[in-house]
Formats: structure tokens, C-alpha cells, sequence
């Protein structure tokens, strides 16, 4: 963080933006996302003894895996409107489901329509450049035998663990059927999120060490802003945990029995990523009351050494303020000793107030 003050951080037009965009949103207004400048379709066909992978170039590409005897996964990086109004008609999503995936700044959700389940979740980042959480939305839909994914950004992913476990022949991924992968996707997204809360704690225990050794006044901007992103990730992980209750509840024939106690492991994991996510909270409303504290001590102690030398002044102000009086009539004013016996009042005085405070333990 620059060297500026308080004042000209607050004011910064980026700050006030990154606030706008965390605080300021509404649920009745569809944001219509832009067309990005880069997309991609990649494909991955795949059964316990066939592996098959390969970009596609065009949406019609990936029609005739559709009867495809094994598991199809089919990733779009960056959404492009017209290329997920072809795969959703080809595969039968409902357009309420495509209306979600092409709408910016939903809300985490779970919907079943017309034998496909679907979720909403964002995938986090966490920013080092300029130590903030970067949010993205993903949805995902489980089919019979099909799983497809749309992913906003196109130059990073948290599922590259995951294509390599499909390049393995005894996998068990390779071994289960698509809810298994669709498990394994909606998983890995949860997984990454420690990941980004850990970098966090980081950021929040080096904060704390700077509160308690030098806190000043980028200290109480550096708080602000780490409770900005938090709130941006308690944004993100808090509605998974309804997401995953409602794969739970749902009695879906595309979620086979043996597959979930899978998505149980992931609701606890999603459970304990909200407590923590609350403790972090708690910890930054410790953190500005710490703060207020050092800065309510500094303010004392400055207050404190400022009373003392007025104390130890007062004397020398009475004295020189008595001998300074137009009077004729003044003890010592016309004696030769007199100027080095006020002299010497002024100074005896304050040594006799200092022992005096020292004893008492005021300093």
C-alpha cells in the first residue's frame, strides 16, 4: 500500500468502486454480462477403458456425444450468448436455467427442471497484487450422461487437478458415473476456498502484528479494506451450503444412492469453510477495537507527558509571573542574589514535583 494518508485513500475513485461493487447489488435487476473477448469449448469424453479430450470449434461439435455410451464433460470458457443458446437447445435445458447462466451476480442456487439439476456457485480468487478476492461465477449442469460447465473467465480454473485424475485409467472418477463428476467439480470449487481464506488469515495475522507493534492511520484503511473482502467471500461461500442441502434433499434419479455420501463430505467442508468465515469476521471486529484501543493509549500517553510538563512548568510560570509584576515593593527584587534564587525556585520545584510522581507511579 502507498504512503498516503487516511484521507486520500478513502477518496480514492478505485476504493469507492470496490465498494459500489461489493455493497451494491440487486437481486431484481438482471445483469447482462458482457461478450467476452476469448472463449473456448473443451470436451472430455471418458469411461472406465476410453479417454478422449480435445477442444471443439464450434458449439456443434459437441451434438453427437449426446448419445455417447460414456461420461461426457463439456467446459465453456468465457460465456458467449450465442454459444450456450445452441449446446442448452441441443442437451434441453430449461431457458430459466440459461437465463441464470448468462445473468451476472447470482446468488449460489440449486435448480432441478426437465431431468437436469443445475447449480450456481462462485469460484474465488484471491488477488496477491493488491491482496483482494476475486469472485467467478460457474454453473453447472448434470445430465443423464453428460455434465456441461460455463466458466466466466477463460485464463483460469480451479479444475486442473481434475482433468489430470480423468487421464488416469484406474481413477475412481473414471470408475463412477456423472454425478460422481459433477460431485468432483462442485468440490474442488469448495476445496479452493481455504485456500483463499488461508491467504486471508495471513492477511489478517501480519495485520495484527502491525496493530500491535505501529498501527497509524494506513492500519485503519488496511482493516477496511480486508472487511470489504471478506465480506465478498462470505457473499460467495454462505448460499453453497443451501446449494448442497438441496442436492441433499433431492431425490433425483441423476444422483445415484452410493454417490451421496460425496456430496455429505462436501457439505461438511462448505459448514466448516462458513465458521471460519465467521471467526474472520469476528477477528477484524477485534482487530478495529484493538486499534481504537492503541490509538485511545498513544492519545493518553501523549496526554499524559503533556500534563507533566505543564506541571513541572507551573512553578516557573508563578515565579517569573510574581517577580514580572510592577511592583516597588517585591522580596529579593533589588537583592544581588535575587535573579539565581528564582533561578534556582524554578528549577528545585520541578525536581521536587518529579521525585513526588515518581514515588506515586504516575510515569
Amino acid at each position: 500500500m502507498s504512503r498516503k494518508n487516511y484521507l486520500d485513500y478513502i477518496l480514492n475513485p478505485l476504493e469507492l468502486l470496490r465498494t459500489k461493487k461489493v455493497l451494491h447489488i440487486n437481486p431484481t435487476v438482471t445483469n447482462k454480462r458482457k461478450e467476452p473477448e476469448q472463449s473456448s469449448i473443451f470436451l472430455i469424453d471418458y469411461s472406465p477403458a476410453h479417454y478422449e479430450s480435445k477442444e471443439l470449434a464450434s458449439p456443434e461439435a459437441c451434438f453427437p456425444y449426446l448419445d455417447s455410451p460414456g461420461i461426457t464433460w463439456i467446459n465453456m470458457d468465457g460465456i458467449r450468448k450465442s454459444d450456450v443458446d445452441k449446446i442448452s437447445a441441443h442437451y434441453g435445458i430449461h431457458q430459466l436455467i440459461i437465463e441464470d447462466i448468462l445473468s451476472a451476480g447470482q446468488r449460489a442456487k440449486m435448480d432441478e427442471i426437465n431431468n437436469v439439476m443445475f447449480c450456481l456457485l462462485n469460484m474465488i480468487y484471491f488477488n496477491d497484487q493488491n491482496s483482494s478476492v476475486e469472485s467467478e461465477q460457474v454453473s453447472i449442469i448434470l445430465g443423464k450422461n453428460f455434465v456441461i460447465s460455463f466458466q466466466e473467465d477463460a485464463t483460469r480454473d480451479v479444475f486442473n487437478p481434475l482433468r489430470e485424475k480423468l487421464k488416469l485409467n484406474n481413477s475412481k472418477i473414471r470408475q463412477m458415473g456423472a454425478d460422481f463428476l459433477f460431485y468432483a467439480l462442485i468440490d474442488q470449487i469448495v476445496d479452493h476456498y481455504f485456500i483463499v481464506m488461508e491467504k486471508l488469515a495471513d492477511q489478517i495475522e501480519h495485520l495484527e502484528e502491525d496493530i500491535i507493534r505501529n498501527a497509524n492511520k494506513r492500519t485503519l484503511a488496511r482493516i477496511n479494506m480486508l472487511r470489504k473482502e471478506l465480506i465478498v467471500l462470505k457473499r460467495s461461500v454462505g448460499p453453497v451450503r443451501e446449494l448442497l442441502n438441496g442436492i441433499l434433499r433431492s431425490e433425483s434419479e441423476l444422483v445415484e444412492e452410493r454417490t451421496v455420501k460425496y456430496f455429505k463430505d462436501v457439505y461438511d467442508h462448505i459448514i466448516q469453510a462458513n465458521e471460519l468465515a465467521e471467526n474472520y469476521r469476528d477477528m477484524m471486529m477485534n482487530l478495529q477495537d484493538l486499534y481504537m484501543s492503541n490509538m485511545n493509549l498513544k492519545l493518553n500517553e501523549v496526554m499524559k507527558v503533556m500534563a507533566i510538563v505543564t506541571c513541572l512548568l507551573a512553578p516557573a510560570t508563578v515565579i517569573g509571573g510574581i517577580f514580572g509584576m510592577n511592583f516597588d515593593r517585591i522580596p529579593l527584587l533589588h537583592n544581588q542574589w535575587g535573579f539565581f534564587i528564582s533561578v534556582g525556585l524554578m528549577l528545585l520545584f520541578p525536581i521536587w514535583m518529579i521525585v513526588i510522581f515518581k514515588r506515586r507511579g504516575w510515569f
